[in-house]
């Protein structure tokens, strides 16, 4: 692995990258193998960390100096992982890219597209230039989280005691939320949420939980939806990113980055 040839790559979109080895008896108190964004007294980078015997190489597939993005591959006994590095509104990102066919920034941008997104796309936008910005006549973008508008939604029939305000969208797993100010659900399943259990259990789970350790029960716990299909509409807020306005109805879709063979390796979350 050309270490230096990474550095240069990644100097060129304007980041800096760190490169270290983790001892396979890891606690969990020290640094996770895998690609992180780390700080100092410089500013963020991205933190490289290598588990010690791993045998894993990294190599830069592409760049996109003007848009602030590269694509980086992992290769690894059991095959190759892509990952989309670059630079979103304020800070710097990592994301797992699903799909064996990427081999550019533009391929990856399209494969963490929900296909209903996808869809959109072609339906509304003919400039290719416009198909990965951030607000287009096919959907806005905040993170990880799309939003394609509905305008013949105008109300919910049936839901209309059933909107929450100032609702927040979780992928689970310690990311911060963004926080919808009006949201609806259809269909999924009723899970219980709190921090010990962010990506949420079933009832019956949460029965056997608190009735086995009382004290549970005063974890923050929230009733929620797991895979319904989601419907936002006003502000949209997040510490990271631009706060954006949905006029009207908007379905919420999340990126694809969960289907991705190398999403256990980004220990970064938004």
């Amino acid at each position: 692995m050309d270490n230096q040839l990474i550095e240069k790559h990644f100097a060129r979109m304007g980041a800096r990258v760190r490169f270290g080895e983790v001892l396979p008896d890891n606690t969990w108190e020290a640094p996770a193998p895998g690609i992180d964004i780390g700080t100092d007294n410089r500013g963020d980078f991205f933190d490289i960390r290598i588990e010690t015997g791993d045998d894993v190489s990294y190599e830069v597939i592409d760049l996109r100096h003007d848009l602030r993005h590269l694509l980086l591959m992992a290769r690894r006994d059991n095959g190759k992982e892509k990952f989309l590095c670059g630079h979103d509104e304020r800070h710097w990102f990592v994301c797992a890219v699903p799909g064996k066919s990427v081999a550019s920034v533009a391929d990856a941008m399209r494969a963490l597209q929900p296909v209903f997104v996808r869809r959109q796309v072609l339906m509304k936008l003919k400039r290719v230039k416009n198909r990965f910005t951030r607000r287009n006549d096919a959907f806005l973008r905040q993170g990880e989280w799309f939003f394609i508008p509905f305008p013949d939604l105008v109300r919910p029939t049936g839901f209309e005691n059933q909107i929450h305000k100032n609702e927040p969208l979780s992928r689970g797993f310690g990311s911060k939320s963004h926080i919808c100010e009006e949201v609806f659900r259809t269909r999924g399943e009723t899970v219980m949420v709190c921090t010990k259990y962010p990506a949420g259990v079933l009832m019956e789970r949460y029965t056997e939980i608190v009735r086995s350790k009382p004290k549970a029960a005063k974890w923050d716990w929230r009733m929620m939806q797991r895979g319904a299909t989601v419907y936002a509409r006003g502000t949209v807020r997040h510490p990271d990113h631009q706060t954006i306005h949905l006029d009207g109805w908007h379905q919420v879709l999340m990126n694809t980055e969960n289907e991705a063979p190398g999403r256990q390796h980004v220990v970064f979350l938004d």
